[in-house]
């Protein structure tokens, strides 16, 4: 009888993955995600990018139930994070979603996810990133 012996290759730990550097370090963005993450920030983005076009602070504030002041500070720090672009046409600030760059930075993110998993590059250790 003859027994086949497998050479069994250990999974990273997230400590050892962690001094691994790659992509996906470069391209994960928190502040990206703490910007989309508040729910307000979120439907501001969805009805802004559904416009299709700049739209000042007291047009988005129609989408929602929220003071224009809260619905202003939350628009400065989703461009701040670079989810939307600022123009001003007199006293008219307009905002615009960056709709090239956060489809950029989020294919990028997505791409290197793929990279780290267990079947990226033939390795069973994680991945290549």
């Amino acid at each position: 009888m003859m027994t086949q012996i497998r050479k069994h290759q250990p999974s990273l730990t997230p400590k050892l993955a962690a001094r691994r550097s790659g992509a996906i370090d470069v391209v994960l963005d928190p502040a990206l995600f703490k910007a989309l993450a508040d729910s307000t920030r979120a439907v501001l983005v969805a009805c802004i990018a559904k416009c299709g076009r700049g739209c000042s602070v007291g047009e988005v504030a129609e989408c929602c139930s929220v003071d224009v002041s809260v619905v202003s500070r939350h628009l400065a720090l989703l461009a701040r994070a670079g989810v939307l672009e600022v123009s001003k046409q007199g006293r008219t600030v307009r905002y615009q979603v960056r709709y090239t760059d956060v489809s950029r930075s989020l294919r990028a993110l997505a791409d290197a996810i793929d990279e780290c998993g267990p079947t990226s590059c033939g390795a069973r250790d994680g991945g290549c990133c």
